[in-house]
């Protein structure tokens, strides 16, 4: 995705853009509300919603919309790839090193320019994995 012009820093977007770049988690627009609340309280969850979707577009954040669920947000901008548990929801970083490879066979395979990427796998966490062999139940 191409990054729009960068936007004026101001100490709304810098404290949401720190919160965000201190978690390992892909958290959703609500849970970076309850925890920018923490130091701004009387930021609003919509200037939280418009202010996520200013730096994602941007591209000084990257804004996860995985199959099914809330959107989900995360501050690490490096080549990585994610994974998504169908039975809880839960969203991690995958790291693959070929992720610049194939970008690169794209390009000469299709002579198609990549400016970015998403790749995603989905299936189920080992804690599903084992809940569905127990119960029989997919949740």
């Amino acid at each position: 995705m191409l990054a729009e012009s960068t936007p004026r820093m101001t100490r709304q977007r810098r404290i949401i853009l720190e919160e965000l770049r201190k978690v390992k988690y892909h958290p959703t627009a609500d849970d970076i509300y309850r925890t920018v609340r923490r130091r701004m309280p009387r930021i609003s969850l919509g200037t939280v919603y418009r202010n996520l979707d200013l730096l994602s577009r941007a591209g000084l954040i990257q804004k996860l919309e995985v199959g099914g669920t809330q959107k989900r947000f995360d501050g690490d901008l490096e080549a990585h790839c994610h994974r998504r548990c169908v039975g809880c929801g839960k969203v991690e970083d995958v790291w693959l090193g070929e992720v610049a490879a194939i970008s690169r066979a794209v390009k000469e395979m299709t002579d198609y320019e990549v400016i970015s990427h998403r790749i995603e796998f989905v299936g189920f966490c080992r804690d599903c994995r084992g809940r569905t062999r127990r119960t029989g139940v997919i949740r």
